[in-house]
């Protein structure tokens, strides 16, 4: 037998393999292409720190472009001893896919079989008999130029379910030639977890000696928990994207994976938590997908409160606390400031901003703040001083950072221009720039007084929402928010003016004064 031989008595002593298809299955998602930087650096970051085990990085034969970001990513991992771990999908295609492959310089290629009888039948219009000889005859060429075989039983969840002996019938026959990893994909996202525990047992049990990787699609919402079955079942190696990238409903999410491996299950693998909130935003930026708020353990809002009683109870011995810690993930806890808030939340972030207020003073800012949440604005940390300021009358607010003037231009078929004139510590400085759009120019130019006269180091802006009313309300205010990161800090601002830009403006004025303030005053 050639097949990689794992002991099933000692499944739940190794760890649990976690290959990444973010580049190649997760790149499916409507809309979606990464380049071949984007792709390299995707491919640093889950190898490197987040160390998944393998990484699927592309199909064979799609495009030039597909073919250089291959090369790349090979080119460093070969460098960086990474080059057994980089896989790519290929074909029954008369060995078309193979060759790409080896051009490529790749080493390890997930050939694509077809699970189920009715794919063989009706995609490939060839009998059970016909598709193994084709499967064979691949499966030798591969061992013949020296790549690594796994193979993918496309539509395997219905093979199981419709044709089972289909499926054993090429196992059969499969489990004796040089293949290393049989890929268990529930393509269309059918399977319940009942349903995946008893095919994956099935597998497990009659082929005792192989290695099984299971690949979950979240059509019905169930990714995560036929994961935590197949586990349970006694799988090898678990498929995941970042984000839960993916065609149609996407597949299972990377974070929430380690999350039931970890917490529920106590399966050990080789993933570094800590790094999941980085590798998620930075996939977010590179793919302009989204993350949901509300996104278990990876979401911008999971790890905050905002009810005052769960505050309250925070104060109390942590009495709202889950395994879940967000430090865990990179993050920390917050607590929201909103229509909710009560006076336990907004002591909390006072506290953060090292601030005391009186009973009296402290029922104000909470009364002002639930108006606020009541008219659907956002209220930052950051927003806490100047709230204070205008709820308690007071006019000395230190403001050492003043946007004094500025001129935007827009022109037809010429950059953006911008002119502005920025008062520091009672200092007037003036600069001029061109950008890629109104609010990039006038950044450019800040950053010239800021960074190159005035020597500061530069916060880095990471994300930038803009809320605008709908129904066409052109009158209405735009509200820009705004997250920045400066000395390893995240913070965001706001800025709520009838233009856009405008609003960015008064955000990123926010910004210069809470640094002046923290650092320089």
């Amino acid at each position: 037998m050639i097949l990689h031989e794992v002991n099933a008595k000692n499944d739940y002593e190794m760890k649990l393999e976690i290959m990444d298809t973010t580049l190649r299955d997760g790149e499916q998602t409507s809309g979606v292409s990464f380049n071949a930087q984007e792709k390299l650096n995707i491919a640093r970051i889950l190898l490197e720190e987040v160390k998944v085990d393998r990484l699927e990085v592309a199909s064979a034969r799609v495009s030039e472009g597909e073919y250089e970001a291959v090369r790349k990513i090979i080119e460093w991992a070969g460098t960086n001893g990474y080059i057994d771990r980089i896989e790519i999908l290929g074909f029954i295609d008369k060995n078309e896919s193979l060759d790409w492959i080896h051009n490529a310089g790749g080493r390890v290629v997930n050939l694509l079989a077809k699970g189920s009888l009715k794919h063989a039948r009706v995609q490939l219009h060839k009998s059970p008999e016909e598709h193994l000889a084709d499967l064979v005859a691949a499966i030798e060429y591969a061992t013949s130029i020296d790549i690594v075989s796994n193979l993918y039983l496309e539509d395997w969840s219905n093979g199981m379910r419709n044709s089972p002996d289909y499926v054993y019938f090429l196992m059969d026959t499969l489990k004796d030639h040089n293949i290393k990893r049989l890929l268990l994909p529930d393509t269309l996202g059918i399977l319940n977890h009942e349903e995946t525990y008893e095919f994956c047992s099935r597998m497990l049990d009659r082929y005792p000696d192989l290695h099984f990787d299971f690949h979950a699609h979240n059509d019905y919402d169930l990714a995560t928990a036929n994961v935590y079955a197949s586990v349970k079942a006694g799988v090898h190696g678990i498929h995941t994207t970042v984000n839960g990238l993916g065609e149609r409903a996407g597949n299972v999410p990377l974070s929430s994976v380690i999350g039931i491996l970890n917490d529920h299950l106590k399966v050990e693998t080789n993933i570094d938590e800590t790094k999941l909130t980085r590798v998620s935003r930075i996939v977010e930026s590179f793919s302009g997908i989204r993350v949901p708020e509300n996104k278990p353990l990876i979401g911008e809002n999971v790890y905050t409160q905002t009810c005052g009683v769960h505050a309250d109870g925070d104060s109390k011995d942590n009495l709202y606390f889950n395994d879940l810690m967000p430090e865990r993930f990179g993050r920390t806890r917050k607590y929201a400031l909103g229509k909710t808030s009560g006076k336990a939340n907004i002591k909390k972030n006072l506290e953060e901003l090292g601030l005391d207020l009186d009973m009296e003073s402290m029922k104000k800012v909470t009364q002002r703040i639930i108006e606020l949440g009541d008219r659907k604005e956002n209220v930052t940390t950051e927003d806490l001083p100047y709230i204070i300021s205008d709820v308690l009358g007071e006019t000395n607010l230190h403001q050492p950072i003043r946007i004094d003037s500025y001129a935007l231009t827009l022109s037809s078929g010429l950059h953006p221009m911008a002119h502005i004139k920025v008062e520091i510590n009672g200092k007037m400085y003036e600069e001029n720039s061109v950008g890629d759009g109104q609010y990039d120019a006038f950044m450019k130019a800040l950053w010239k007084i800021y960074t190159k006269q005035l020597k500061r180091e530069r916060p880095i802006l990471s994300d930038y929402i803009v809320t605008i009313p709908p129904g066409g309300k052109t009158d209405a205010l735009v509200e820009t928010v705004i997250t920045w990161v400066y000395c390893n800090r995240e913070f965001k601002t706001k800025g709520l003016e009838a233009d856009q830009t405008e609003a960015a403006i008064k955000a990123t004025e926010k910004m210069l004064n809470i640094i002046e303030r923290n650092h320089f005053s």
